[in-house]
């Protein structure tokens, strides 16, 4: 079986165009050997490209030599013109061998000047399953590069002969590091894991790309990113180049469900947790057991930490700190003890999700980057906490959805709560949403709030964390086919769609609105928020 990347397109339940290119890619992966690798896109949106992967193309075939078959699929009807196949659109007609050509030129430039990956050979496949070509002498492709209706079974067999799996060459590696840079699919890593369902990830722009373009040393990188950025992309992307280069990556941050999210789609080879496990584990190998029946039990156990000798066993080659704005200059301290000298250090944070008060640090030296997009929410959601945000806190509305997702239902007291909840709910499902793709985030910390009194709404069960873990350290949660969790515990990730409730606040001052901005950026797709109704005239007031 063919390796497929990147992966997740099983569980994809696609229509339209989508769902032709899924049936092709089923295809490749059960017919193709292993020897092959197929690059896809087509549970991607690309803003640019539709559903390819660059430019026109809809798959690319790597062997192990590294070698390339560019795959462009044409669904539906085609016409055969004077000049060769054309596709007509709604607006225009393009000349298939043009765009096949065209496109194949610009691989071989950019695969020329990249080190690494000179010489590597690039053909090009047309496969159209719907359409039978009848004058093949006249397509403008070489006959044996066609693939129509009629030799839909043998697509397989012929990109074997088109090309041969080679013998395993080290320019293979670079290859593939092209076409991860090149197509830029890293998995939306904010999405909580098994969330995605039958929804289209959403690619978040280019901050896991040009971000890592930058040279200078030593690289102190500090990246203050709104949320839906791409921040986790970039963290995920570093930690694995720094494993495919030899090294051990360290990745710290303050929020136990983000260190367990990104251990789930992380590799092996480094290091994943919060800063107070990287405490722990310290203490733990020099024969020492925290007392967490201290009141004071963590903060000492940071204090003991800083005490003990870094090791060569404890020092890394990089270092990414996720969740930087909750870290206090003993935090920031403790996690750069643990980065080798000449090693990478990655700074990530917002500003406006510092849920827990802390003072700004100081990184003297770091390079700073901004990164204002958010890819992430629908438009709608980024331009009502734009009018919320402090001036001089800028977030941009770039995401693809114009128009999806922003309701708002009110409640009197906590006895109207359960109904306005449970038709939030019935909200996201009628809009086709599946429980598996929704969260309901509570506003209040988890002792404060009246939801988590409840085990059921109407017909929902609900599943939420039970403050244990298994044995390989993962989080244990209730039985219950709706996830409840607080906004405290969910940032770093994020849904499809979030019914945000419990949103009561007296006066809507800075901790009000980055407690609002952080739950309502949780949501990919939509949002319904829950508010008492004294908050949304509070929040009324300042909307335009």
């Amino acid at each position: 079986m063919a390796r497929i990347v990147p992966d997740g397109w099983k569980e994809l339940a696609a229509t339209g165009a989508a769902a032709r290119e899924i049936e092709t890619l089923t295809l490749l992966a059960a017919a193709l050997p292993d020897v092959y690798t197929v690059y896809h896109a087509v549970h991607w949106t690309n803003l640019e490209h539709g559903f390819s992967v660059y430019g026109e193309i809809d798959f690319v075939v790597v062997n192990r030599a590294g070698d390339l078959l560019l795959i462009e699929q044409k669904s539906g009807f085609l016409e055969e013109s004077a000049e060769g196949l054309v596709k007509r659109y709604a607006d225009k007609v393009k000349s298939v061998p043009a765009q096949l050509a065209r496109t194949v030129a610009a691989m071989q430039v950019k695969l020329a000047r990249r080190p690494g990956c000179k010489g590597v050979r690039v053909d090009y496949l047309l496969y159209c399953p719907d359409f039978r070509v009848r004058q093949l002498e006249s397509a403008g492709i070489s006959i044996g590069r066609i693939v129509d209706a009629r030799r839909r079974d043998q697509l397989a067999a012929t990109i074997e002969a088109a090309l041969p799996p080679g013998e395993i060459d080290d320019r293979a590696v670079e290859v593939h590091r092209f076409l991860r840079d090149v197509v830029q699919l890293d998995t939306d890593v904010s999405a909580l894991v098994g969330r995605a369902g039958a929804l289209v990830t959403r690619v978040s722009g280019g901050l896991a790309h040009w971000a890592r373009q930058l040279d200078f040393q030593p690289f102190r990188l500090r990246v203050q990113g709104t949320a839906g950025s791409g921040k986790t992309q970039l963290a995920l992307a570093e930690y694995r180049d720094t494993l495919a280069r030899g090294g051990r990556p360290l990745f710290v941050c303050f929020n136990r469900p983000l260190a367990d999210h990104f251990r789930a789609i992380a590799p092996a080879g480094g290091w994943v947790g919060t800063l107070h496990t990287l405490c722990d584990q310290r203490l733990r190998a020099t024969g020492e057991l925290p007392d967490f029946s201290r009141p004071d039990a963590f903060d000492r156990l940071v204090e003991r930490a800083a005490e003990l000798p870094v090791g060569d066993d404890w020092l890394f080659d990089t270092l990414i700190v996720d969740e930087g704005q909750d870290f206090s200059e003993v935090w920031r301290d403790m996690a750069l003890r643990h980065l080798r000298p000449d090693g990478r250090a990655l700074w990530l944070e917002d500003p406006l999700q510092n849920l827990y008060g802390r003072p700004p640090l100081t990184l003297p030296g770091w390079v700073v980057l901004h990164a204002r997009g958010n890819y992430r929410s629908p438009r709608p959601v980024v331009r009502m906490l734009q009018a919320l945000l402090p001036q001089g806190a800028a977030i941009e509305a770039v995401g693809p959805l114009h128009d999806a997702g922003l309701e708002i239902l009110t409640y009197r007291d906590t006895a109207q709560l359960p109904a306005q909840v449970k038709e939030g709910v019935r909200l996201c499902l009628a809009a086709g949403y599946r429980k598996s793709d929704m969260a309901l985030i509570s506003f209040r910390g988890r002792e404060q709030s009246a939801l988590f009194r409840y085990t059921q709404l109407g017909p929902h069960t609900l599943k939420t964390f039970t403050g244990d873990y298994d044995l390989l350290g993962h989080p244990l949660y209730g039985e219950g086919d709706l996830l409840l969790e607080t906004v405290y515990r969910f940032k770093g990730q994020a849904a499809a769609a979030v019914v945000f409730a419990e949103i009561d606040f007296d006066v809507l001052d800075d901790k009000a609105v980055r407690k609002l901005f952080v739950g309502a950026t949780r949501a990919m797709m939509k949002l319904v928020l829950v508010i008492s109704e004294r908050s949304a005239a509070l929040l009324m007031e300042r909307l335009p």
